[in-house]
């Protein structure tokens, strides 16, 4: 019989009794035991679970602690929870940056919300991406007017899951393990591994976190526990879950058939989210799903991963709609583009098709077109004739909207053409879609004859102390000086007004070449800077940078920018712009 059977509300309130009177161990006759006590042990060896019970006012709501390996259980009372709330989430130390924990102390939550929302959709470059990872993450103070707590954390999460860097969210979750608010970020972290097919990726994240309040990432507690033949851990959580209100039939039945209660499995398949459709494959022994254009995304990437997409090679040529499904599903990455291909070269055209392509494809059905031009182009040798075809086959593409259907393939074939090949109306063509690889980090290249490329750079390559930068720069001016035709530029400034800002003293008789301190800072962010809103700063900055890389930039930009980072004493922020801007590379 099952456990759960025997589990009722009367049995668990003997065990929760029962179960703190023997972990009070050898102490346990000498003196009283306060079944609740809910000062935690502060030397714990092993993890603990949390759920949160299902209570419709959240006053009343209570948290169950249950030490699996102790066999032990506590009730906590939430409301006790509220007077120990963690007010500092981040993952990178304030100093690290010469940031401070009040860095959002003083801004006003409707401007926070506002410049966020902005933010998310903006494609970012990778330099704001950098300013803006080290605004949210940075561990600090709640901002105290017009936003929750849950609210600022949120902008947090959401920013982590837009990036997608799943050991990074694991360093989040492992450092802010108290987070209350961690549900959102969990469920997303455990979702993406198991829709790649790796379950024991996604259940390492319960060896690190304790702390939660989801039905969901309980039952894929449970389901872990189950798959690492931790069975009896297993019966006590899902016994934990329904005492609290737990309901859920199709788990509850799988749940069963996985335990081995019952021998035969019904067969019923949900793609109601990941962990169901999961568990509707992992129970059945012949596991078939046909996705459709309207199955959801994690449906397509779960059945690529786990190798369960029907394959090109029985697919029924005059069945239209499974191709063209096929070219989508290609497009959003689930099938590789070699297979669609593959499956265009099953097409039988005849000869004229062939010769007469040109025409040909323009009197067939889309996904034919495309076997046809992709056939002809496979055929050919002439290099004006290849690129042809291969732009008309992009554009067949384009005109669907599935073009990333054709982008690898696409650059495979102009990648064996050499520049010296192409015509010159296909050059646009040729180099967007050849999409040759960034090339790796240029030299930097000293220049003693211009101030902002000089030897002074390696200070903020942190390669000087400030005696010798301050020694080198006078040296420098006083040759400069002696050129009259020599013009100090913006960028001269940028590097200057640094170096003085770091404590670099300037000999008098050179004060007179340029005047500092001349960037004109917006007045918004002046105010920002006057109400000591160093967060919000940071937002604007990379609201300002946007897009663009820091050195497409306009150098007016750049100097009030370095002239705000000066302000603040973000020199770790301030040189790695600078270092991107002012050398000169090779």
């Amino acid at each position: 019989m099952k456990i759960s059977k025997l589990l009722n509300k009367r049995f668990l309130s003997i065990l929760l009794v029962f179960s703190l009177i023997c972990f009070s161990g050898s102490y346990a006759e000498d003196e009283p035991v306060d079944i609740w006590d809910i000062e935690k042990k502060t030397n714990q060896d092993t993890p603990s679970l949390i759920i949160e019970e299902g209570i419709e006012s959240d006053q009343t709501k209570t948290i169950i602690e249950k030490n699996i390996s102790t066999k032990t259980i506590n009730v906590i009372d939430s409301v006790s929870l509220d007077t120990d709330k963690v007010n500092i989430i981040g993952l990178y130390d304030p100093e690290d940056n010469g940031l401070t924990m009040n860095m959002w102390s003083y801004s006003n939550g409707d401007e926070i919300k506002l410049i966020l929302k902005k933010l998310n959709k903006i494609n970012l470059s990778k330099d704001a991406k950098e300013i803006l990872d080290i605004a949210l993450l940075t561990n600090s103070y709640f901002p105290e007017e017009n936003i929750t707590e849950e609210e600022f954390i949120d902008f947090k999460s959401t920013y982590l899951i837009n990036n997608n860097d799943k050991n990074l969210i694991k360093l989040y979750l492992i450092k802010n393990a108290n987070n209350i608010y961690n549900s959102k970020l969990i469920e997303f972290f455990l979702n993406d591994y198991l829709e790649n097919a790796d379950l024991e990726s996604a259940c390492e994240i319960f060896d690190e976190i304790d702390y939660f309040s989801s039905d969901y990432i309980n039952k894929f507690k449970i389901y872990c526990l189950i798959n690492q033949n931790q069975r009896e851990e297993a019966q006590l959580l899902f016994d934990l879950n329904k005492e609290t209100g737990f309901e859920d039939e199709f788990f509850e039945k799988k749940f069963n058939f996985l335990m081995k209660y019952i021998e035969k499995n019904d067969g019923e398949v949900s793609d109601e989210n990941i962990l169901n459709f999961h568990i509707s494959h992992r129970t059945s022994e012949e596991f078939t799903y046909q996705p459709t254009e309207n199955s959801s995304k994690f449906i397509w990437k779960y059945l690529a991963s786990s190798n369960l997409l029907e394959n090109v090679n029985t697919v029924d040529l005059e069945d239209g709609e499974k191709i063209s499904l096929i070219e989508k599903a290609t497009h959003d990455k689930n099938y590789e583009e070699e297979e669609l291909f593959e499956l265009y070269k099953r097409f039988q055209f005849n000869i004229n098709q062939l010769l007469n392509v040109k025409d040909s494809y323009k009197l067939l059905q889309n996904y034919e077109g495309r076997a046809l031009l992709y056939q002809r182009l496979i055929l050919t040798k002439d290099i004006k004739e290849l690129l042809d075809l291969s732009y008309k086959l992009k554009e067949s593409f384009i005109k669907d909207n599935i073009e990333n259907a054709f982008n690898n393939k696409l650059k495979e074939i102009l990648s064996n053409i050499s520049p010296e090949e192409i015509p010159a109306n296909y050059s646009s063509f040729y180099f967007d879609n050849l999409n040759v690889q960034t090339l790796k980090e240029k030299n930097i290249k000293i220049n003693n004859k211009i101030i902002h490329q000089s030897k002074l750079l390696k200070y903020f390559e942190e390669k000087y102390e400030i005696e010798k930068a301050e020694e080198d720069l006078n040296k420098l001016l006083k040759s400069i000086k002696k050129n009259k035709d020599y013009s100090v530029s913006t960028k001269d400034l940028i590097l200057l007004e640094s170096l003085v800002s770091d404590g670099v003293r300037i000999s008098k008789k050179y004060k007179n070449m340029f005047n500092l301190n001349q960037s004109n800072i917006p007045t918004d962010i002046q105010l920002l800077l006057n109400n000591n809103e160093i967060g919000m700063v940071l937002l604007r900055l990379v609201e300002i940078i946007g897009e663009d890389d820091l050195e497409n930039l306009d150098s007016d930009s750049l100097y009030f920018m370095t002239s705000i980072l000066n302000r603040l004493n973000l020199d770790s922020i301030r040189n790695k712009l600078l270092l991107e801007v002012l050398p000169l590379k090779i």
